[in-house]
């Protein structure tokens, strides 16, 4: 059988995971796709690659189709997320120095995010009233789970995230390298980074991301509309073999060489046990401290993970609006056709059909609107209402 060449971009993280798994377990194969995977260090390159033609498809960040059909920051482009590769794995970290200001405000290992997050608040304010500078906190891209996670918690606990602290955009891979040389204090990012950054001695992790939202959406399967369209085909082989992959992932037995495989250089190139930890989401909150088990860390394809959920497309949409990434809409009329804009973005449509010969169950009901620390409701109906609530 001759394979289809499919060409797919990936960011070294562990929730690339599916892609990789797909094209080097057979998956790929399986479905006649030859999947020739390519390493990028940032997310911006991934989406420009993408949108060029470079790559046919990507391991991409959940709210960069959304910003795309919106023409937020950017062009506006038909991409899609047809398929979602999980949820979780994202984590904040804090450089040491940081830690100790915010123990000496009340924060404790391994602590809710309300009470971490107070903590920081209290550090923030002091920093303030004695002209100290502001505390310089990276996420990965501005139109990311990581930066809209991070900066609810920070609204949530008092902190604004734009005149209290600073917040810049440092790719994945250089998040450790920027907190050891001191120009970040902390950061948001997936595992295995925040694990790596502990293991050089130089950071403590606060909070999990999936401890502010339970369940919280990631990276989604990337791809430009008209591509999909003229490639139905290719589209529904694709969704099928990471869907297994996920699938493959999540099985006990495989954690061991998952970790060995992502470990190669060309793929993260870091060490394996530091990568499993993020699958088991047993993790090292300190420097040599034990593994503290986090659960619900991290999750692939239960829970319905690969479902690509247009709830969570509006939501997504709401902290654009929300943190002023769009300006204001000019009218009710504009506010809701920015709203379904946002929801072309995601295609529950496409994964049903490429699943459905899978005998693989979809959600009766396309809501992911709990789960909040602060245990603030979102209802996508009422966008609106959420965001000028009464």
């Amino acid at each position: 059988m001759t394979l289809v060449p499919l060409t797919l971009g990936f960011v070294p993280l562990l929730d690339c995971a599916p892609i990789v798994v797909a094209a080097e377990m057979g998956f790929g194969a399986a479905e006649g796709l030859e999947l020739r995977l390519k390493r990028e260090n940032s997310w911006a390159t991934i989406r420009d690659r993408l949108i060029v033609g470079h790559f046919h498809a990507a391991h991409m960040l959940g709210p960069m189709p959304i910003a795309a059909q919106l023409g937020v920051g950017q062009a506006t482009v038909d991409l899609i997320a047809p398929m979602a590769l999980g949820w979780g794995g994202n984590a904040i970290t804090v450089a040491s120095a940081t830690w100790e200001a915010m123990l000496a405000q009340g924060a404790a290992a391994a602590a809710e995010p309300a009470q971490q997050g107070m903590a920081l608040r209290a550090v923030v304010r002091e920093r303030a009233r004695s002209g100290a500078a502001q505390l310089t906190l990276a996420m990965v891209h501005p139109f990311s789970c990581h930066h809209y996670e991070l900066r609810y918690w920070l609204a949530a606990c008092g902190i604004d995230p734009d005149d209290d602290v600073r917040l810049v955009v440092v790719p994945p891979p250089y998040m450790v390298e920027a907190l050891r040389d001191g120009q970040i204090d902390g950061f948001c990012a997936g595992e295995p980074w925040n694990s790596l950054a502990v293991a050089a001695g130089i950071a403590h992790i606060v909070t999990p991301t999936t401890a502010i939202w339970h369940r919280s959406p990631e990276k989604v399967l990337g791809m430009r509309a008209n591509w999909a369209e003229r490639h139905p085909d290719e589209t529904a082989a694709l969704i099928r073999a990471l869907y297994r992959a996920c699938e493959w992932c999540e099985q006990d037995q495989s954690s061991g060489e998952l970790a060995r495989l992502l470990a190669r250089p060309e793929f993260i190139g870091e060490p394996a046990p530091d990568i499993a930890r993020g699958m088991t989401g047993e993790l090292c909150l300190a420097p040599g401290s034990p593994a503290v088990r986090l659960e619900e860390f991290q999750g692939f394809a239960r829970h319905f993970g690969t479902f690509p959920r247009v709830s969570d497309a509006l939501w997504f949409y709401s902290q654009m609006v929300r943190w002023k990434q769009l300006p204001a809409a000019a009218s009710a009329a504009q506010f809701t056709a920015r709203a379904l804009a946002a929801r072309r973005g995601y295609r529950p449509d496409l994964y049903g059909h490429a699943v459905q010969s899978l005998g693989v169950d979809v959600p009766a009901v396309d809501l992911n609107s709990g789960g909040f620390f602060d245990h603030r409701s979102f209802d996508p109906a009422d966008l609106d209402r959420y965001l000028h609530p009464p």
